[in-house]
């Protein structure tokens, strides 16, 4: 059975270290994904694709965004998406570990991410829901964003690792991604 992902109640974010002292928060605000889901209660079953739209990275700093979106960082001329394709889902007691290949930059790379799955509900307007939560770090050198200014005392501007986490819901009817948002309003709803 195939879900789609609901952008109104969907966060792709990510954090990096500045300087070493001070984490920098983004996000991307544009992200499609169809995940083929057998059992809402059971994640195991899950695959598909998600794709983000790399020129939608927003981290409230227009200067700093448009660096990001430049051939220094994520080139989004060139590269326009980034792509998570799962592979595997596996469970743990009540832990899960996600496995799918990201593609940033036309380089693609393996990576693990843990699950807390939320579970399903039905939301006001009669329409089945699942979400939950992914996080994890990734090196961002393995995708070729390399840009970086060393430190006079060591370390450097940028880290390299970047911490992910994202917030994730989906429905079953692809016309109920459309119909809430319309009937929620801009703003998608609380």
């Amino acid at each position: 059975m195939s879900w789609t992902l609901d952008p109104h109640h969907t966060t792709v974010g990510f954090s990096a270290k500045h300087l070493g002292v001070a984490t920098v928060r983004g996000r991307f605000n544009k992200v499609e994904a169809e995940v083929d889901l057998d059992n809402p209660e059971d994640p195991t079953s899950a695959g598909g694709t998600v794709t983000v739209d790399a020129a939608s990275i927003d981290t409230g700093n227009e200067q700093r965004d448009g660096h990001l979106r430049s051939a220094d960082f994520l080139d989004v001329e060139k590269y326009p998406t980034i792509t998570f394709t799962l592979k595997s889902v596996e469970r743990s007691g009540d832990d899960f570990k996600v496995v799918g290949d990201l593609t940033i930059k036309d380089v693609t790379k393996e990576v693990a991410l843990d699950y807390e799955h939320n579970g399903s509900a039905v939301d006001p307007y009669g329409n089945n829901k699942v979400g939950g939560t992914l996080t994890g770090t990734i090196d961002r050198t393995q995708w070729d964003l390399k840009w970086n200014v060393p430190l006079g005392g060591g370390g450097l501007l940028v880290s390299e690792k970047i911490k992910l986490e994202i917030n994730g819901e989906l429905a079953e009817d692809k016309q109920a991604v459309a119909q809430a948002a319309q009937a929620e309003g801009p703003d998608g709803g609380a």
